[in-house]
C-alpha cells in the first residue's frame, strides 16, 4: 500500500486471503475525488476487509492500492475508551499534544461541544457514533471510511446519523466510502453504489437522484430494486436475512 498526495483512491489487482482462501480476490477499484461511494454485499463477501485495508489496518496483501494521506475510519462499534472523557477521545491517536480547542471544534461540528467533558458510559448511542464521527473528522481526512456506522441505532437516531454524515460529506467534501447492508441507506446517502460479490466489485451504478431522496420516489424505488437483484434478495428481504429491508421514514439531507 502507498499513500500519495492526491484525493483519489486506486485499487488494481487487491488480493487479502485468509487460510490460503481469498476474500479479497484481483479486485479493481477507483474512487474519484469528493464521491460518496455506497458498498454493499452479503457477509463475510471482504467489504470490511477492503475497508481496512484502505484504512492501512490490513496490510498483508498483494496488488496495488494507492490511497490519501490524510484518512480516518469510523466504525460501527463507537469504541471510545471508557477512562477517557469525551473530549481526550476525540483526540486519541493524534501526534503531538493537541490543544482541547480542536477536539471542541470536531465536537462541535456533530452537535456534542455540550458532552465534550463527559464520560463515554454517560452517552446514548447516538451521542456515542457522534463522538466517534468527531474523531475521525479531527483528523481532518481526504477519505472517510464509514463500517456500519448505524448498525446499532435505534430507527429515529439512525436517520439523524444519517442526515449529520450527509451534511458532513456536503460540507467538507471529502471522498466517502459506506460499507452498509442497507439498500436504502445507500440511496439515501450515496452518489454512487457497488456491489461486491465473490471478492471483487460485480456491480456498480451511480445514483443519480436528485437530493433530498425519498424511498417513495419511483426512480428511487426502481434503483433499490434493480440493488436487490444484483444482491440476489427479493423485495422487502435484506441482503442477509429474511427481515424487512430498512427503510428510513425521511430523506436524507442535503
Amino acid at each position: 500500500m502507498a499513500t500519495d498526495l492526491h484525493r483519489t483512491v486506486t485499487v488494481q489487482g487487491l488480493t487479502r486471503s485468509f487460510d490460503g482462501r481469498p476474500v479479497v480476490d484481483g479486485l479493481d477499484l477507483t474512487l474519484e475525488t469528493g464521491q460518496f461511494t455506497a458498498l454493499l454485499g452479503h457477509s463475510g463477501c471482504g467489504k470490511s476487509t477492503l475497508l481496512r485495508v484502505l484504512a492501512g489496518l490490513d496490510r498483508e496483501i498483494s496488488g496495488t492500492v494507492l490511497v490519501p494521506r490524510r484518512r480516518a475510519v469510523a466504525f460501527q462499534a463507537p469504541r471510545l475508551m471508557p477512562w477517557k472523557r469525551v473530549w481526550r477521545n476525540v483526540l486519541l491517536g493524534l501526534p503531538g499534544r493537541p490543544d482541547r480547542a480542536v477536539a471542541d471544534r470536531a465536537l462541535e461540528e456533530v452537535g456534542l461541544a455540550h458532552r465534550a467533558g463527559a464520560w463515554p458510559k454517560t452517552l446514548s448511542g447516538g451521542e456515542a457514533q457522534r463522538a466517534s464521527l468527531a474523531r475521525a473528522l479531527v483528523r481532518d481526512p481526504d477519505l472517510l471510511l464509514l463500517d456500519e456506522p448505524f448498525g446499532a441505532l435505534d430507527a429515529l437516531t439512525r436517520i439523524k446519523a444519517q442526515r449529520l454524515v450527509a451534511e458532513l460529506w456536503r460540507r467538507r467534501g471529502c471522498t466517502v466510502l459506506l460499507v452498509t447492508h442497507d439498500v436504502d441507506e445507500a440511496l439515501l446517502l450515496a452518489d454512487r453504489a457497488l456491489v461486491m460479490r465473490d471478492g471483487v466489485i460485480a456491480y456498480d451504478t451511480p445514483v443519480a437522484l436528485d437530493r433530498p431522496r425519498s424511498p417513495s420516489d419511483p426512480a428511487f424505488a426502481a434503483l433499490r430494486g434493480r440493488l436487490l437483484a444484483e444482491l440476489g434478495v427479493e423485495e422487502g428481504e435484506s441482503a442477509d436475512d429474511p427481515a424487512p429491508v430498512r427503510a428510513p421514514v425521511a430523506a436524507a439531507h442535503p
